[in-house]
């Protein structure tokens, strides 16, 4: 099950579940939009790879799978983006189409 972080893990940004500024990696490394498109250029942190939007967790039970039963979580990732250390994995994935690194 996707893990639902609250916050952008870099600015600290309120990432509800209806978000539609929510970015995820494959790793499920949690950004805001503005983050993700002006700092970090598409290249996580953390695993260099891509980002796309997260999805939403249906509001609706007729299934059992909904925010009711699987909230999002109360586990805060603070981790500001330290430009020193992440200038490498910038340079080495920027250029490289996500689906290919």
């Amino acid at each position: 099950m996707l893990e639902m972080r609250p916050t952008c893990e870099n600015c600290g940004k309120l990432l509800p579940n209806e978000s539609s500024e929510a970015m995820i990696c494959t790793h499920e490394c949690t950004f805001c939009e503005e983050c993700v498109e002006n700092e970090l250029k598409n290249v996580c942190p953390n695993c260099g790879g891509g980002f796309e939007k997260r999805p939403t967790r249906p509001t609706n039970c007729l299934t059992s799978n909904c925010i009711t039963n699987y909230p999002v979580s109360t586990i805060i990732k603070y981790r500001p983006v330290n430009k020193e250390k992440y200038r490498l994995i910038h340079e080495t994935f920027v250029h490289i189409d996500p689906r290919k690194r």
